[in-house]
Formats: structure tokens, sequence, C-alpha cells
């Protein structure tokens, strides 16, 4: 089995390349009560690695919500589909902002399938943008 720590180093590298933001719902871990994760996009139980290339920051949320998947349903086409790999896709080639910034669309059926898995309108979420966007914090610039 791989080895399961993520050194310090590589903490720091994740952190740094996702300019402090979760990598699926793009909050910023500086307005967050919660501490960020770095999480295993391809999990180590189903053969994921601790290179960096497999590895993101994610918010609580988001991260205990992805646990160990890799797929989602659509939820137009009720297809299984891989969800939103932030190291193999584009986040603006999924996601698009509402035009009051404060939720987040799904564009692609991995776009909605992670919109609908990862709930990336959680209504805690969207107060927070609302409260940012007032501040002119949000949507952030990654």
């Amino acid at each position: 089995m791989p080895e399961s720590r993520i050194s310090s180093a590589q903490r720091a590298r994740v952190f740094e390349r996702a300019k402090g933001c979760c990598e699926y719902c793009l909050s910023q871990e500086r307005f967050s009560p919660d501490s960020f994760a770095v999480e295993h996009i391809v999990p180590l139980s189903k053969k994921g690695a601790n290179a960096l290339d497999n590895l993101a920051l994610a918010c609580q949320g988001c991260n205990n919500r992805k646990y160990t998947n890799t797929e989602a349903v659509d939820p137009v086409s009720q297809v299984v589909v891989p969800l939103f790999d932030p190291r193999r896709n584009r986040w603006s080639d999924h996601f698009a902002w509402s035009d009051d910034t404060t939720l987040i669309l799904g564009m692609t059926p991995i776009g909605r399938a992670a919109v609908e898995k990862l709930q990336l309108n959680r209504a805690g979420l969207v107060n927070l943008r609302r409260i940012l966007v007032g501040a002119g914090e949000h949507p952030p610039v990654v």
C-alpha cells in the first residue's frame, strides 16, 4: 500500500498552487472557520498516489462529500460521469458563476455532476459568497 502521509512540502505546494481556494467550490480558506484539507483526487483506496498531480486543496464540505468518489451522476442525462478533477480539468470549462456570482452553474455533464454530488451551492456557501461579494472579496482570482 502506498505511503498515506502527505509531506509538509507537498501541503505547502498544493496550497500555493490553489491560491488558498478550494479547488472544487472556490471557497477561500482565509474566510473559512475550518482548515482546508489536501485530498487525493483518486483515493489511495482506489490506487491513487501521493503525487502532486493527484492532490487538491478542498474545503471540509467538498472533501467530506467527495469522500472516495471519482464518479457521479449528471442530473440532466442521468449518466455516470467522472467527477471534476482539478488537475486534468479546467474549472472554467465546466463551471460558471451566476450573474450575481453566488451560485456555481454546471455547464457540462462533469460540472453538473460535481455541483450535485459536492453540493457546491450549499446554503452556507451561498450566504458567505453574498457577504464576500458585498465586501469585494468574491469571486476569488484563481
